[in-house]
């Protein structure tokens, strides 16, 4: 922006045009340089309708908040004149700001720019390696999976009254028909698969101290970072509490079928409910206690039974019942350490082919240094961590280079090489908990994702 323009902005804060309350404290953050409501100030200025100070002079180098804004919009509303459309927008923008100087705000109930949009465009690339086995044992060779995706996420948010938004992800996915399979030295081309859908879609309320989410809502478990479950709830979800926090889930959500581990990546439905409760995310020491219970009686009732000694199957428990607690410390802004442990108590030990004791439970332990901020140009950030994610337990795992029933270490690098593109490195190597399921004990998978951001 150039100085003259910026120097318009700032002769805008006219001292006679304010109140008493006017000179109160600023309690307001600075409005980002690249605002829409800079270049709109600037016209009014251009305009006439905005004056500068009342000794002429202009101060070019100083900083202009949301509090300073008000101010200047105060103003041009009380001279009227101008474009009283942009007004209206700014002062829609500047509402809680121009009711806490005394200005009532009409085009509050105009709903003006009562829709704002935000999304991403993201690329994925994906590479897998792992030996394959039959059931008997055999060595079928080493598998290596390639492949590529596009994503075009919309995220509208709607302003339905004081304390009511409408919010929605819509995504448009495809498969760039890269997709490899390597099997023995056979090359298999990959099916194009596109995808147009309405992600999630949910009304919220937001109150002092208290949250409810109805619809088709995003949820992601709190006291382990998203290591039991992030997907979508079918349902509805209340959060209440200020330091001491409350979260109850209950709905339909989805979770993966029981040919995950085998390299499949589709998913069935389950009745959903959860109770967490947890202190502030903010805080220097973070910990969390939680309940899950998840109900799908085809699914889990093969998934929690085993087979005896002669090998006669014995169905399982119809639902799961999964127990987690978490911890965190932060050492200082660049560091921080977190874990988390959850098991399922309606699982066998003698589950899954013997093999039960580490399906029905997950663990990490990660360390953070620093953190990318898409808004933040050449801020970065990485992470280690060690990760059991049991079948029983992770049912639907955050993690973008690791998947449910594997086991090892994983690192990741995030970077910020310009405003709103952010580069996402991820690397895993382990091997599979379950390996009568298809697949021998060695895994590795590199994760790469591009995230444009508007």
């Amino acid at each position: 922006m150039k100085k003259t323009l910026v120097s318009a902005l700032t002769t805008a804060l006219v001292v006679g045009a304010a109140s008493t309350t006017f000179a109160a404290a600023n309690p307001f953050e600075d409005v980002p340089a690249d605002h829409w409501a800079y270049d709109a100030i600037a016209q009014l200025a251009a305009d006439g309708v905005i004056e500068g100070y009342g000794d002429g002079t202009y101060r070019g180098d100083q900083e202009i908040t949301r509090y300073e804004m008000a101010q200047m919009i105060a103003r041009a509303m009380a001279k009227g004149g101008g474009d009283k459309a942009l007004i209206d927008k700014l002062a829609a923008e500047f509402a809680d700001e121009l009711n806490n100087l005394g200005v009532r705000v009409a085009a509050l109930e105009k709903k003006v720019d009562n829709v704002k949009w935000q999304g991403e465009i993201k690329y994925r690339y994906i590479n897998e390696r792992f030996h394959k086995n039959t059931v008997d044992g055999a060595n079928e060779g080493k598998i290596q999976r390639n492949a590529q995706y596009v994503t075009l996420r919309l995220e509208p948010e709607m302003q339905i009254n004081k304390n009511w938004t409408g919010h929605a992800r819509i995504e448009y996915n495809t498969d760039m028909n890269s997709a490899k399979n390597a099997t023995n030295g056979t090359i298999a081309e990959g099916d194009e698969d596109d995808e147009f859908k309405v992600d999630r879609v949910w009304a919220q309320g937001d109150y002092k101290n208290f949250q409810i989410m109805l619809g088709k809502l995003p949820y992601v478990t709190f006291i382990d970072n998203g290591m039991v479950y992030d997907e979508r709830v079918a349902g509805g979800q209340v959060t209440f509490g200020s330091k001491i926090k409350a979260t109850l889930t209950g709905g339909r959500a989805n979770i993966l079928d029981e040919d995950y581990a085998a390299g499949a990546n589709s998913s069935t439905t389950a009745s959903y409910g959860a109770i967490e409760i947890y202190n502030d995310r903010e805080d220097k020491f973070t910990w969390g206690l939680g309940y899950h219970y998840v109900g799908n009686g085809e699914y889990f009732k093969n998934l929690q039974g085993h087979r005896d000694t002669v090998g006669n199957f014995h169905e399982g428990s119809k639902s799961a019942n999964i127990w987690d607690f978490g911890l965190g410390w932060k050492f200082d802004s660049n560091f921080a350490l977190h874990g988390a442990y959850a098991w399922n108590s309606s699982m066998e030990s003698e589950a899954l082919g013997g093999d039960g004791n580490k399906a029905r439970d997950a663990w990490y332990v990660q360390v953070d240094y620093k953190g990318a901020d898409p808004s933040d140009k050449g801020s970065w950030g990485a992470y280690a961590a060690y990760r059991q994610l049991g079948w029983g337990v992770a049912i639907a795992p955050t993690y973008d280079a690791m998947k449910s029933n594997e086991q090892g270490v994983e690192l990741g690098l995030s970077f910020v090489p310009m405003k709103n593109f952010q580069a996402n490195f991820q690397y895993f190597m382990g091997k599979n908990i379950i390996v009568d399921r298809g697949a021998d004990d060695k895994a590795s998978r590199f994760f790469t994702e591009l995230n444009f951001f508007f």
